[in-house]
């Protein structure tokens, strides 16, 4: 006997019952998605204040890219992603990357410590046993389009023949070895060994990788104030430093014409006890630099230390755009918050949460968007004299992603049991694991790099 086939009204009533199962089922993890990882609104500033709103940075834009398959969540060394550079980018607008949430990844990072051998003691968070390597499985999901993965070869092509700073304290250094850790997938730079200058903190002034394959050259420099600085006084706890707001480091400005992209960006070391100088005359101090020395600062006038960092920024800025012969980008990375819990860096405070906040979490700190609208204030300022000279200002803009993350820094885990971070300085919630969330900053920079080529 043949079998009998299906009617058209017996196929119709099926697809009619079978419809509104799907659409309660789709509805259903529709709401398991929302309930886990759908944000508030996030009441963080985001242009420094409604005065310069509109003018405080260009809207950033990204590129397309295709899904990657979802691989497995551990990360040995022979799973690191490779890179492609065949897929075109599309330009997307109006999107701002730098807005957005974390949200679980499976994908393996770029680079592992057995891969990359620019990672630092300090943030090689595997090497010293962090007990969750969970903060590598997130990837920043910016509201309304995609990031794209960095492409190592991609972005070394654009970079042929030319030749990048970063510029600031040990965050700078903390970025560039994860730019270098990203491009190890395709190329291994050289660094470049000449007589360095040690600067009074006992680190080098300058360090310098070439990629010989693309003629790119990669320089970091230390200049934590971004100014002119002296150490006139390091009996007392953090120092007591000199620094000349109107006048930039010369060790880094006097290469300004050498670069085609330099990256600035520190806050951290402005609140050292501090003495400030403009027109070769003290106009200021910060709070702690009355109680150092013998007290005879005490009658200068105090100034926020975010008066300070605006004014650095500005001086900074504006010896870039009015440098004869740079005719290149210039880029602020916003201030990246610390996020030391029960205690601050030096009375106990430690980081051990295990995964990102939500946006609206955790009420933002008010020091953090004070110096964020700082630096956003000092690149209005100087953008006018930046575009009659041909330079270009932009602002790298990683606060929002990174006050998610208090479960990124290595903690207690970027040097072995009973060593430190520097000095005294013992637990470390302030620097990032490599690899971890800092990897952003770099794809970031890339997306900016391509978008305003």
């Amino acid at each position: 006997m043949k079998p009998q086939k299906n009617s058209p009204s017996s196929r119709k009533l099926s697809v009619a019952v079978a419809t509104p199962i799907l659409v309660l089922l789709a509805l259903a993890v529709l709401s398991l998605y929302d309930f886990n990882f759908a944000a508030d609104s996030y009441q963080y500033i985001r242009r420094a204040s409604s005065a310069s709103s509109s003018t405080s940075s260009p809207p950033i834009t990204t590129s397309s890219s295709s899904s990657a398959s979802p691989t497995n969540s551990s990360v040995p060394a022979s799973r690191v992603n490779s890179s492609s550079s065949t897929s075109p980018a599309t330009t997307v607008e109006a999107c701002d990357q730098t807005r957005g949430q974390w949200v679980p990844d499976d994908e393996a990072p770029y680079y592992t410590n057995l891969t990359c051998p620019f990672i630092d003691d300090l943030q090689n968070c595997m090497k010293f046993g962090k007990p969750s390597l969970d903060f590598m499985r997130w990837r920043w999901q910016p509201d309304g389009c995609d990031l794209p993965r960095f492409d190592a070869a991609r972005f070394l092509d654009a970079m042929r023949g030319k030749s990048m700073a970063f510029v600031g304290d040990s965050l700078a250094r903390n970025h560039i070895k994860s730019l270098l850790c990203i491009l190890s997938q395709v190329a291994q730079p050289v660094e470049v060994v000449t007589t360095a200058e040690i600067d009074v903190t006992g680190r080098p002034v300058r360090r310098d990788f070439h990629y010989g394959s693309h003629g790119f050259n990669v320089s970091l420099f230390w200049s934590p104030f971004l100014v002119k600085a002296n150490l006139s006084d390091s009996a007392h706890g953090l120092g007591l430093w000199d620094m000349h707001l109107d006048t930039p480091d010369p060790r880094w400005a006097a290469h300004i014409a050498e670069f085609d992209y330099i990256v600035l960006s520190g806050t951290n070391w402005f609140f050292r006890p501090s003495l400030y100088h403009e027109g070769g005359r003290v106009v200021g101090r910060n709070g702690g630099a009355a109680a150092t020395g013998d007290g005879v600062h005490g009658a200068t006038p105090e100034m926020p230390v975010s008066g300070a960092v605006r004014a650095a920024f500005r001086t900074a800025l504006g010896a870039i755009a009015a440098r004869e012969g740079f005719r290149g980008k210039a880029l602020v990375r916003t201030v990246t918050p610390a996020h030391f819990e029960n205690g601050e860096w030096n009375t106990g405070g430690d980081c051990v949460r295990t995964r990102p906040l939500r946006r609206g979490e955790r009420d933002r700190d008010a020091v953090v968007a004070e110096f964020r609208a700082a630096q956003v204030d000092a690149l209005r300022d100087t953008a006018a004299m930046s575009q009659r000279n041909g330079a270009e200002l932009r602002l790298l803009d990683i606060t929002e992603a990174m006050e998610l993350r208090p479960d990124g820094h290595p903690s207690r885990y970027g040097h072995p049991p009973g060593g430190s971070v520097e000095g005294s300085f013992v637990i470390d919630c302030l620097h990032w694991c490599l690899p971890g969330p800092i990897d952003l900053w770099s794809e970031l920079l890339f997306q900016m790099l391509l978008d305003h080529q």
